[in-house]
């Protein structure tokens, strides 16, 4: 059967702000998500069976708790009807826990390519409920633009920051999510920014002085990026960013890079492309129908 090969881009929070801690514990945020045209590529192939399967270029995602298998089964059981079977592969290109949204990007492009495979009647609000089962993050890739994000990440309004060159650089470690935001002396009473009133001077990422202090190849990875570009923690990390003018600067940045770290150049997105693209194919699909 034919093969359905799509992009699950990277994301990058250009400010994080804790403006408070709810009663059950998670927090209430002010973010700006934007996309970048660089991430993992996930490959759908439908299957005469029923069965769901996964691969991954990364053996050790092959498991359970993939978000991928996750989103998955959970379009397939709220289903009217009974489905032909998948199989995905996930080429892994983003680096994990590192704070640039790979397991939600993976998670929203299989609940958007299963949507078109499976001919399903749910709508974007519809698919991005059930992406926030899987994770605060996955709604805003499946709605597919970038945004300013409120609550827990689930309130989201539409924005067009500007689309500089980024040079995304990963320090060798790796983050937990959780131990950032549980951590006695993470800043959590940031004064409510007026959304759209933001600029990079009058913002920052809250977890950075924390992240900065327990991980210490962050800081140091911080305190070489900021002599190339206005540098920023990108969710609680373990990645980093540098906002350029340009590409040529950002590779030139790139190549002088210490070699203990992994990086990448890539420009800033206002679309999610994996949007773009299934709706040039169901376009295809709809003229092809019409000849017929």
């Amino acid at each position: 059967m034919a093969l359905l090969t799509l992009p699950a881009v990277a994301k990058l929070n250009l400010f994080l702000h804790i403006v408070g801690q709810r009663a059950d514990g998670y927090h209430n945020l002010q973010t700006l998500f934007q996309f970048v045209n660089f991430g993992d590529e996930l490959s759908f192939q439908l299957r005469d069976s029923s069965e769901i399967t996964i691969s991954c270029s990364e053996p050790s995602l092959e498991t359970d708790d993939n978000l991928v298998l996750k989103a998955a089964k959970l379009l397939a059981e709220a289903a009217p009807q009974s489905l032909p079977g998948i199989h995905i592969h996930i080429e892994k290109k983003l680096p994990f826990g590192g704070g640039l949204g790979g397991g939600s990007s993976d998670a929203a492009t299989t609940l958007l390519a299963l949507r078109h495979l499976w001919q399903l009647p749910l709508n974007d609000d519809e698919l991005a409920a059930m992406g926030l089962q899987l994770g605060a993050d996955v709604p805003v890739f499946v709605r597919g633009q970038a945004a300013f994000a409120e609550g827990v990440g689930e309130y989201l309004q539409p924005a067009q920051p500007p689309c500089p060159w980024y040079l995304v650089i990963h320090p060798g470690v790796q983050i937990s999510t959780p131990s950032i935001f549980k951590h006695p002396d993470l800043p959590r009473q940031h004064p409510p920014l007026k959304w759209p009133q933001w600029s990079w001077e009058n913002t920052n990422n809250d977890c950075e002085v924390l992240v900065r202090r327990l991980y210490p190849e962050v800081a140091k990875a911080l305190d070489w990026l900021v002599e190339y570009a206005p540098s920023r923690l990108t969710g609680t990390g373990a990645c980093i960013f540098g906002r350029f003018d340009n590409e040529t600067d950002a590779r030139a940045a790139l190549q002088r890079m210490p070699a203990q770290w992994t990086g990448f150049v890539a420009r800033g997105l206002n679309e999610n492309p994996v949007c773009q693209q299934l709706r040039q194919a169901s376009t295809v699909n709809l003229t092809n129908k019409t000849e017929v």
